[in-house]
This record gives structure tokens, sequence and C-alpha cells, in this order.
């Protein structure tokens, strides 16, 4: 019952955050410079064209008008016609957000498995020669951007070696399968297609790798510096003088603790991959939201714009609220009805 009322209040709570930023995005994207009007006609339309267009746009009644009319149909359903693809921007996201997710999800298990693998790894063996090139390891994903893996690896695995493909979600001669999710991988599952599974996944190793280092990296370190602190409590020490296996003190004793603050940072990391997406998109041709983000603020799309920025933050929300549950899973003292409360 509690962790249903802590989703409730967070969903409520939710609703103010997302009105607010449709706010600050939308006064954002009003004010920046260049004609809407102008960019959606294109550059040679006569003036009464681009006129007409701003009145179809609202552009000549004050900002907070605009808003109105665009919150009027947003919450209808229609987020406004993109000016990059001429479709409705949900369809745009509709078409774009799933290769996105896809990516993200897959870098996120990287991100997590990985990193809290390494991370173990690294505690068992503090201030061992493991440790220590582990650690090195890590502050080389921390500092170095995920577009320099993307183009080591399309570089090396890509274009000298040949072992990996480069571009897109599917090969040419890879019959897809039918849309169901939008995500290759799940949907080849879903329809038994094994060879288009592969195949995608395939596909999903460079970018999904290359995403995934800077946060697999800060799990590592986090999961590390828990664990290395969490070796010196008392009951670490009780459970060494009965006898108990190192093995499975680190499993049933350590590991579970340990991972709070991982499971906190993994989240966010998680969030912030779909945002930061857009260069690792570009450098694979990896058709996602993220690029297509980019693509509508470089010719102003306000509309899509928008709705971008929209979809990001309901991610950001929703992951925070899975996070908080599982964090509580992880520590029963934890409760979540204190936190709603707060």
């Amino acid at each position: 019952m509690r962790t249903i009322t802590f989703i409730v209040r967070r969903l409520l709570h939710s609703i103010l955050v997302l009105l607010g930023l449709s706010i600050l995005i939308f006064v954002i994207a009003r004010v920046m410079p260049g004609n809407p009007a102008r960019m959606a006609v294109g550059p040679r339309a006569p003036q009464e064209v681009i006129d007409r267009m701003s009145e179809r746009m609202h552009l000549h009644e004050p900002i907070h008008i605009q808003y109105y009319y665009w919150l009027r149909d947003a919450l209808q359903g229609d987020l406004g016609t993109s000016l990059v693809t001429r479709r409705p921007v949900v369809e745009d996201l509709r078409d774009f957000f799933p290769a996105t997710l896809e990516l993200t999800l897959f870098a996120g298990v990287i991100m997590g498995v990985g990193g809290i693998l390494l991370g173990t790894i690294s505690a068992q063996h503090k201030d061992s020669w493991i440790d220590n090139a582990l650690r090195v390891v890590s502050y080389l994903g921390v500092v170095t951007p995920s577009f320099v893996f993307a183009i080591f690896f399309l570089l090396l695995f890509g274009m000298v070696l040949g072992w990996m493909p480069t571009t897109g979600r599917l090969s040419p001669d890879v019959t897809p399968p039918p849309t169901i999710t939008g995500l290759i991988t799940i949907d080849s599952l879903l329809s038994g297609n094994v060879k288009a599974f592969l195949d995608a996944l395939w596909h999903l190793t460079l970018p999904g790798v290359a995403l995934a280092m800077g946060g697999l990296a800060q799990e590592s370190r986090i999961t590390r510096s828990t664990m290395s602190d969490n070796l010196s409590k008392d009951y670490i020490a009780s459970a060494r003088s009965l006898g108990i296996p190192e093995g499975v003190i680190m499993r049933r004793f350590l590991l579970k603790p340990s991972l709070i603050p991982t499971v906190s940072i993994l989240g966010l990391d998680f969030a912030g991959t779909m945002g930061n997406a857009f260069l690792v998109e570009l450098i694979f041709n990896w058709p996602g939201s993220s690029r297509y983000g980019i693509d509508t603020m470089l010719r102003k799309d306000l509309n899509a714009i928008v709705g971008v920025v929209l979809v990001l933050g309901v991610v950001f929300i929703i992951v925070n609220i899975v996070v908080d549950i599982v964090v509580s899973l992880l520590d029963p003292r934890i409760r979540l009805s204190s936190e709603a409360g707060g």
C-alpha cells in the first residue's frame, strides 16, 4: 500500500514538473533567433505567405497566448507539425523514439552489469595490481566523451578490422520483424525471427558500448568505493569470524547494501544517455530521437523541440520513480512513505 501511495504522489508531482518543463522549453524555443514561419514555408516564400503562416502559428499573439494554444492541442495528443519532416511530431516521436530507447536500454544493461562486476572485482582485490588497472580504466572512461569511443570503435572494429557493422539497425539482407514495440530485438523475439534478433544485437554492440563507457566507469568506481567502505564494517568482521567463506560474504552480506548508491547513479546515467546519445547516433547513422532532436534544434523546429524535451522529461521522471522503488527493496530501512511525505 505504501508503494502504491508513493507512486501516485510522485505521479501527481510529476504532472507539475512536466507542466513547468513545458513552459520553460516553450519560452526558450520562442525566443531563439530566427523566424519559425519563414523556416516553415522556405526562404523564397513571399511575405504574404509568411504572414499567413505566422497567423496560423499564432506568432503575432503574446507568448502566453501561444502557450495556451499549444497546451490545448497537446492535451488532445497533438504536439503540432514538424517543420523538418512535415509530419505530426507525435508520429515522428513514435518512429524515432524506439530506436533511442533500444540503444539506451542496451547501454544501460552494459553500464549496470559491467560496472557492478568491475567494481566488485576491484573491491575484492583492493590495492592490488588488478585494482589499480581497473581504476585507471575507470578514470579513462569517466574523462573520455562517448563520441570519442564511438569514433574509435567505428574506425578500429568497423573499418580497419571489419568485424562489426557500422551503420543502421539491421543489415540490408535481413528481413525486419513486424513492428510491435518498435524495438527490433524485442519484436524479433516476439515474432520468432532469431536471425533478425542476432543481427540487431550485433548492430547495437558498437554504439551501445560506446554510449555506456562513461556510465560503466562511473558505476564501477562507485561500487568499488562503497564496497571498500563496507568491508570495514563490524558485521563483515563478525561474518568472517564465524568462518563464512569470503565469496558468500561478498554476495550475500556486502553486495546488496553496496548497490544502493550505484543504483541511484545508474538511473541518472541511464536517463542522461538518452539525451547525450545524439553524437553517437550521428556517427553510427542511428535513426533515433536524439539525432532527430538535434536536427530540429538546428532548424528551429519549435513543435519538435518541445516534443523531444518533454519525452526526455517523462523518461527522467519514470527512471527516478523506478530507482526509488528499487532502492527501497535493496534496503528495507528506507521507507517510501517518508520520501513521499517529504
